[in-house]
């Protein structure tokens, strides 16, 4: 490994803080569901779903207010506002309660309840906007939120804000060359933000300029590759406009997923390894294996990002049946 010394997983031995956890996720290979594929890649997941608040959006939320810190934006009078599709706001609003700040989150509606009820637990004020409006709608009621309280009022626009790229560029991006030994050769990641897949190419591709980039958004709302926003079933991604932090240039290949492709992928991970994540894993994931069963991928590293814990989505189309399957169940009887 040539271009980076140092171990960026070290961690204290006992924190201070639940901030200072964040970071340092461990990888895994992925087994049975590529080899049922017929995948000849050597696909590996790099699993920010055992964040402390569960996932990799906790990343972002200690480096927008860590920074915001540095450059007075925000004192303990401020109200923090975001608008998110809910793992960042939950990010947020853990590192918010770690540092006693207040903090009033805007969601679309259609949001898993988990969602909604981590919000609440953790502190924060949570304002719901109709699920047709979408992101956009979202935002905007932020700002209105934000101009209301102004000036005691910061909004973080992870969109839009370099902190997000940055704490991937200085985090993630070290953190996978590391744990590779500087052997991936292609990145894998969902678009919500589009902080990660920029952050870490931009690290990765520093040292290895070879390394490919493959962004991952839902079929039904092509938008990176030029098409019409729409409506799916992936959440965390395919916000329905090209975010700012986006960096298409460092993009290589777009590949579309479906929502059913997500779920059954996300599934399959969780019954076949183990492996408990939500839907926009799950998409990751299902590029993945399209991608590592072409022959010119064989034997090459593809790492993938695992956004997130699998029990943030136990209302959504996911583990829905599951649910209804578990509450109907009823005792059996035991002689005693």
């Amino acid at each position: 490994m040539s271009g980076y010394e140092g171990n960026p997983l070290s961690k204290p031995k006992i924190a201070d803080s639940i901030v200072d956890l964040i970071g340092g996720t461990p990888m895994v290979r992925l087994g049975k569901t590529g080899r049922d594929a017929g995948v000849v890649a050597d696909i590996v997941l790099k699993l920010e779903s055992m964040e402390p608040c569960s996932s990799v959006k906790d990343r972002i939320a200690k480096s927008m207010i860590e920074e915001a810190e540095k450059r007075g934006d925000i004192n303990s009078s401020t109200m923090l506002i975001e608008p998110t599709s809910g793992n960042t706001g939950i990010g947020l609003a853990m590192v918010a309660a770690a540092k006693g700040y207040k903090i009033t989150l805007v969601m679309p509606e259609q949001m898993s309840l988990e969602r909604r009820v981590m919000l609440k637990a953790l502190g924060a004020n949570l304002v719901l906007t109709p699920a047709a409006k979408g992101m956009k709608g979202c935002i905007a009621k932020a700002a209105q939120i934000a101009e209301s309280l102004k000036p005691n009022s910061f909004v973080f626009s992870q969109f839009s804000n370099p902190d997000n790229p940055k704490c991937h560029r200085e985090g993630t991006g070290p953190e996978i060359w590391y744990q590779t030994d500087g052997a991936i050769d292609i990145l894998i990641g969902g678009v919500g933000t589009g902080g990660t897949i920029t952050g870490v190419s931009q690290f990765v591709k520093g040292l290895k300029p070879e390394m490919k980039t493959i962004a991952v958004e839902p079929v039904e709302s092509p938008v990176l590759a030029g098409g019409a926003p729409g409506p799916h079933k992936i959440q965390g991604i395919g916000a329905g406009f090209v975010p700012d932090n986006c960096h298409l240039d460092l993009v290589d290949e777009i590949v579309p997923v479906s929502s059913d492709s997500s779920i059954e992928t996300a599934r399959s991970l969780a019954t076949s390894e183990g492996i408990f994540v939500g839907i926009s894993s799950g998409a990751a994931v299902s590029a993945a294996i399209k991608v590592g069963c072409r022959p010119e991928n064989a034997g090459k590293m593809i790492v993938v990002v695992i956004p997130s814990f699998g029990e943030r989505y136990l209302s959504t189309a996911l583990f829905a049946e599951l649910q209804k399957e578990a509450m109907a169940q009823t005792a059996e009887p035991v002689d005693l």
